[in-house]
Formats: C-alpha cells, structure tokens, sequence
C-alpha cells in the first residue's frame, strides 16, 4: 500500500475538540456542561458482506433518521463475548518552563521516566532550537523544580536532570500537579488546555499510570454502558499498552512497508488471556477496543491464534493487507488523513469499505480524532 491511498480531506470543523456533550441552563442564569462520553455516533462495518450501517432501527428492523450512538452498542454483544480494553493510565505530560537567563518560554513534553533515583525524564522540546546541553529550565518563578538538559537525543528530543532534592513519590506529585493534560497539537492549537480536560482524557477504567496519550477509542465507554454489557454476559478483559506519540509520528515514505513504528510498552496478564481465549475457543466474539490494543493482541498471539502473557514492547505497523490472528471485532475513531490509525482500520475491515466509510463519515458529519465519533467493525 502507498501513504497517498489513505489521503482525503478533512473539513477543520469536523475534529472534535472535546467529548460530546450537553449543556443545561441553571436557574442563575449560567450554563453548565455535561459530558456524556457514550452518545457520540457510531458507524457499524460488517466487513464480509461488505455493509455500513449508520442509523438506528425501528420495531420491524427498518432504518429510523436517528443516527446510532456509541450506547447502542450493547446490542452487538451476546453472552460469552470477550472486549480487549487498554487499561493504561494518561499522565499529564505537557507542562512549560523558562529557560534560564533569556525567560523564553519552552513547552515540556515528558514521555517516560528513565532514572528514578537520579530524576532522569526522556522529553521532547519545543521550540527545540533553542534548548542545548547544559541549558536549564525553571518551572516556576519561586519554585524549586528545575531541570538540567544533560543529552540530545533526536532533533526534538532531550534527555531532563530533574534538580529536586525529596522522596520520589513526592518529586512526581509535584511534577505533575505542574502539568497539563497531553491533549494532541491539532486541539491545543484550537483551544486552551482546561483543568477538566484530565479527567476526560481518561478512560474510566484506566489503572496503570504510563500513557502519554489516551488510548482514545476506549474513551466513549461510560460506567452505565460497562454495567449494562456487563448484564448482557460479556466480560473485560484489560491489557496495558503504554501508548506514546509513535501514532502521531508523520509518515514520510510513500511505501508503507518502509515505515518504522516507534515502541510501546505493553502488558497481557494470564487473567486476559483467560477471558479472551475462553470466548476464542467457544466461538464468541473477541472485540479489540482501539489500535493500540489491537496492535498489542496481534503481537501478543501465539501459533494457535490464542493469547499468550507478554511483558515487553511492540514496535507492530498494522496495514492492509494484514491477516489478523486474534480479534474478529474492532471498535476504532476516525482519525486523520495518512494517519497509522486509519491505516490499522484498514487493515482491519479492508482498505475499499474503510474509504467508503470514511466518504459517508465526512458527508454526513461525523466527528474525527481522539474525542470523536467511531466505528464498530464486524466479521459478519
């Protein structure tokens, strides 16, 4: 496959900026906002018969004028029906410093922590031009945070010397009540980053602290709907995938095979693999929920197309064509021109019935990006 298949035009005003929401009018004359993360839209893809469904049925099974929300995907699942969640846990990783002497102010992005006991964080920054070994970076006018570049180690990246003397525990507390949420460029280049945005780029069962980017697909699940599949008899089963920007990373290669995809650290504990190969083995759904599950359960999968424990990294570039192993059911956003997730969904319902839904999701509204609408893709 060539990266100009996958280009096509995006109206700006169709990315989402924020989850779906409603609005109410209190009785002092102010408006409040109310998230509800489950009613943005969803398109069904069956990719065998080669089929989109957008909107919702009546009593005799005819299409209404109401588009299907993410709520109604309960009615998808049946008892025994295994869903892969990534459970991993967004920190805030964007926060701005001073360089010493010139005051210029310089946006931190942390992406992991190298060196615990020496306070060592592996960053990206920007504008990275004026950022050199032995620079430092005050994060407040009279705080103590301050950080010491010590390594470049690519055009934008650094490696930080945190200079504060305490526990550890308390080092990150205080590190991270400095950040923001690490919401992606193509938002903060549109509005401002708000104290809220932490809590809604989360998924409500994140558990371990690591991502540097919402595993975004999982962000349209709310409690009630977890409880409502819950009583419908299908189970969770959670992995951790430490998602970083390797998704966001610009492709620069007209040939997709010589596309090398950044690392990212993940985890199946024996109790997924469990859950998953009950529902593989007694011919149940298996649904990945996003492309880094998705990714993470095809580098996860043994030669009997079961799910075997894993702790390490995966580096998987998933395009068409691609022969999945594991999951038969996939719900994805719609994301970017030329981005590697909308080439992941391809490769998993099949590059013609991607484009076409893609077509019907730009005509008729749909909301791309990480807090936009998404699809469900189907073996049937």
């Amino acid at each position: 496959m060539k990266l100009s298949q996958f280009k096509f035009r995006l109206p700006e005003e169709l990315v989402a900026l924020e989850l779906p929401y409603v609005t109410f009018d209190n009785e002092d004359g102010t408006k409040e906002k109310v998230y509800r993360r489950d009613e943005g839209r969803m398109m069904v893809l069956h990719r065998k018969s080669q089929t989109i469904e957008m909107y919702q049925k009546d009593e005799e099974g005819n299409d209404t004028d109401k588009y299907l929300i993410f709520r109604d995907i309960v009615n998808y699942f049946d008892d025994g029906d295994a869903i892969i969640l990534n459970d991993s846990k967004v920190f805030p990783a964007r926060l701005y410093g001073k360089k010493e002497k010139t005051d210029a102010q310089i946006e931190v992005f942390l992406l992991r922590e190298l060196n615990a006991e020496l306070r060592l964080w592996d960053v990206l920054v920007e504008p990275a031009r004026k950022i050199r070994i032995g620079n430092k970076l005050f994060f407040e006018d009279d705080g103590p945070m301050v950080a010491e570049v010590i390594d470049n180690t690519t055009s934008r990246g650094r490696t930080l010397r945190f200079l504060y003397d305490c526990p550890h525990e308390e080092f990150k507390h205080d590190l991270f009540a400095l950040g923001q949420a690490p919401l992606p460029r193509y938002i903060i280049e549109h509005r401002e980053c708000v104290p809220e945005d932490m809590d809604n780029f989360q998924t409500i069962y994140a558990q371990h602290e690591g991502a540097v980017t919402a595993p975004a697909s999982g962000l349209h699940f709310s409690r009630e709907l977890m409880k409502r599949l819950e009583i419908r008899g299908v189970n969770f089963a959670p992995i951790t995938v430490h998602c970083g920007l390797g998704c966001f990373d610009p492709i620069e290669v007209e040939d997709l095979t010589k596309h090398k995809m950044s690392s990212e650290q993940m985890i199946v504990g024996k109790e997924a693999c469990d859950v998953v190969n009950t529902a593989k083995e007694k011919g149940h759904r298996v649904c990945a929920v996003g492309v880094s599950t998705l990714r993470a359960s095809e580098s996860a999968v043994g030669t009997d197309n079961l799910l075997k424990e894993f702790d390490g990294w995966t580096n998987r570039f998933l395009f068409p064509p691609y022969e999945f192993q594991l999951a038969d059911t996939m719900v994805v956003n719609f994301y970017h021109p030329e981005s590697t997730m909308m080439m992941a969904t391809a490769a998993f319902a099949g590059y013609d019935l991607t484009i076409e839904a893609y077509e019907k999701a730009v005509e008729n509204g749909y909301k791309f990006g990480c807090f936009g609408d998404c699809m469900l893709i189907l073996d049937d």
